[in-house]
């Protein structure tokens, strides 16, 4: 899932850098408002991307990593309902 993730990054990353090229080389010789209206809605797509790379799945499995110090663990995996195995 990281790699989709990264290639969605990128891909709305790309899209972002061609609406502004576009807007400001192309566009803009012929209408300025949409020229403008295309760098509004570029810069609107890096936030979106950045939250999209970061976001977590339900395959992601960071909330059950141990933390490394056992009395706290111990304690979560009371919360949590677990049983730990004894080592």
């Amino acid at each position: 899932m990281y790699a989709r993730r990264r290639h969605l990054y990128f891909v709305m990353m790309g899209t972002c850098v061609v609406l502004f090229v576009l807007a400001w080389g192309v566009v803009r010789l012929w209408s300025v408002p949409v020229a403008v209206g295309m760098c509004v809605v570029a810069m609107v797509i890096p936030p979106v991307a950045a939250m999209v790379a970061n976001r977590r799945g339900p395959e992601d499995r960071w909330w059950d990593d141990p933390s490394g110090d056992a009395k706290s663990d111990e304690w979560w995996d009371e919360l949590d309902g677990k049983k730990r195995r004894q080592q």
